[in-house]
């Protein structure tokens, strides 16, 4: 096989490969700007808990830690 046969078939596999890419980008369902809003705010209330709760538990382990 030659130079120029083996850099068609990989130009070949390339268009392949970006051909593809192109179709399952279609399939996708992209979430509307209303859902990102949503899901945005409902993981900004979850990180917001989750520091919470840790803070909680910070300040509870040094009373302990400060009574004994």
């Amino acid at each position: 096989m030659s130079k120029k046969e083996k850099e068609q078939k990989v130009s070949k596999s390339k268009q392949g490969f970006f051909h593809g890419i192109k179709m399952e980008m279609k399939k996708v369902k992209w979430p509307s700007f209303k859902e990102i809003v949503k899901y945005t705010i409902a993981t900004i209330i979850v990180c917001l808990i989750v520091i919470a709760f840790f803070q909680i538990l910070n300040i509870l382990i040094s009373l302990i830690k400060g009574v004994f």
